[in-house]
């Protein structure tokens, strides 16, 4: 037919969902220039299309015709049917849905003859009057069409559909065309993710982007990946944590930054955990941990505003009360609550842990003690709740309490059992933080220990960092608490997968 199957220029066209707000437009005019309202058909505000007769309604009205704006759309055909010289198409775009009728005497032969090469997957654009069919469906009635691209894959089969968990996060286009409420998902993402940078920027707070490679695998304790820099005849690691980079701006007057960004840990893949995330961290000069709170409070309240949701919304069939303010809980009184004991009765706890079948031989007491703590509260903590003072031994980070320097002022999220924040109030003793970098804990794996020196990071802090409180936020998981997802990859757009053979 001469038309290019790649499309071309599309100027002007609406979304779906702005033509969809458009319907009281639609209007039923008499004879005499008389407009009449038509009747509510979605009088249960849900969407959906009311029992009421409109082609008597019409007829009832008296002698006149149905009017609309002119409107312009575009997307990808779901939905095709119909015969003889009249066709029905449901167009879908980011926004939603629309049905479009497609007459041969509206649209003209060529137009119509253009419809015989329409498959499902295809991307079309078309001009019309926005309307309603006797069902009271709301339509655009076509009066010319557009060929924007051909698919040449065929697209999943209607009824099974996409289903396959690995081939939606492989083929994560079809996920987003074909699977009801995925695109919402990640528009809902997006949302969250802005809120995050209002939020913080109403607070004062300057975005910063810091380097993706590290020579060292510092600020968490995690194992990263490994690469190699061949001009400089170097190794590298990705970063594990945007901490002391972030660090190093506080010591050079920077008082309130933060980053939001990827970062990549090689290690074990399951429903919280993929190997690159992304991950918030702010640092606040002149705050504590406490500050940190109330700011990982209001962020939260404002990504639920933000999603256009209150305080109180379900993950996994599991209800969430964010209403405001959080629980908060010292690390000791949840450990004695769940095992009924002193958490000062080092050998009780060691024989605690013996009987949960956990290896203690040649661990400091702090590592039994926290593993312990992991095995018995973690997953029963619903939440949301700030679990607050750890162990000061296993946060090298973070400054100890003034009134008791065993404890570390620093605090962990949980919702559900699930990690969602970190937050300390920072150590700025360069000479205390040189010393906690050469102190490796008995027992504890390499990659669950920060005793990683970095010199350059002390050098820093021997040049003055202001007392501060810092704060992490693991992006992805706080999109599935707030989207009721119940996989950090339903929320990843390219989630890392095992290479498939070809």
């Amino acid at each position: 037919m001469g038309i290019d199957p790649w499309g071309h220029h599309f100027p002007d066209r609406s979304w779906n969902a702005d033509v969809r707000a458009r319907a009281a437009e639609v209007k039923f005019q008499l004879e005499d220039g008389t407009q009449l309202d038509l009747p509510d058909f979605d009088a249960a505000g849900d969407g959906a299309v009311e029992q009421v007769d409109y082609r008597q309604w019409k007829k009832d009205a008296g002698a006149g015709e149905e009017t609309g704006p002119n409107v312009r759309v575009a997307g990808r055909i779901i939905l095709l049917r119909g015969q003889g010289k009249l066709k029905f198409i449901t167009l879908r775009d980011w926004t939603g849905d629309i049905q479009i009728l497609i007459g041969k005497a509206q649209v003209g032969d060529t137009n119509f003859e253009l419809t015989g090469n329409f498959d499902l997957g295809d991307w079309i654009a078309v001009e019309g009057r926005l309307g309603r069919t006797n069902t009271a469906e709301l339509t655009v009635f076509a009066e010319s069409l557009h060929f924007m691209c051909k698919t040449l894959e065929p697209p999943p089969e209607k009824h099974a559909g996409l289903q396959d968990t690995e081939a939606r996060q492989r083929q994560r286009y079809l996920d987003l065309t074909y699977n009801e409420g995925v695109m919402e998902t990640f528009v809902a993402r997006t949302q969250i993710v802005e809120s995050i940078r209002q939020t913080l920027r109403q607070r004062g707070y300057c975005e910063i982007e810091g380097p993706t490679l590290h020579t060292i695998a510092g600020g968490a304790a995690a194992r990263p990946f490994s690469t190699y820099h061949n001009t400089l005849d170097m190794p590298l690691v990705m970063r594990i944590a945007l901490e002391l980079h972030l660090k190093r701006l506080l010591v050079g007057g920077m008082e309130r930054v933060y980053e939001m960004g990827r970062v990549y840990r090689n290690e074990g893949i399951s429903p919280r955990h993929n190997p690159e995330f992304t991950m918030m961290e702010a640092y606040e000069a002149f705050g504590n941990y406490e500050v940190m709170m109330d700011l990982t409070e209001q962020i939260i309240l404002d990504a639920l505003a933000a999603t256009g949701q209150g305080h109180q919304v379900t993950w996994n069939d599991k209800p969430i009360d964010f209403s405001p303010p959080f629980a908060r809980r010292t690390y000791d009184e949840l450990l004695a609550e769940h095992t009924k004991l002193d958490p000062a009765d080092g050998e009780a706890l060691v024989q605690f842990a013996k009987k949960l079948g956990l290896d203690t031989a040649g661990k400091h007491l702090d590592v039994v003690k926290n593993e312990v703590f992991e095995q018995t509260v973690e997953d029963s903590l619903t939440g949301p709740i700030f679990v607050i003072d750890y162990p000061a031994s296993i946060c090298p980070l973070t400054r100890r309490k003034a009134s008791n320097p065993q404890v570390a002022e620093r605090f962990e999220l949980f919702v559900h059992g699930m990690e969602l924040a970190n937050a300390y109030t920072e150590l700025n003793d360069p000479i205390l933080q040189e010393e906690l970098f050469r102190t490796q804990l008995e027992g504890q794996a390499d990659e669950d220990s920060m005793a990683k020196m970095d010199h350059d990071f002390v050098l820093a802090l021997r040049n003055g960092m202001p007392p501060a409180g810092g704060l992490g936020i693991g992006i992805d998981r706080l999109v599935m608490l707030l989207t009721n997802s119940r996989s950090i990859r339903d929320v990843i757009l390219f989630p890392l997968l095992r290479d498939q053979a070809n």
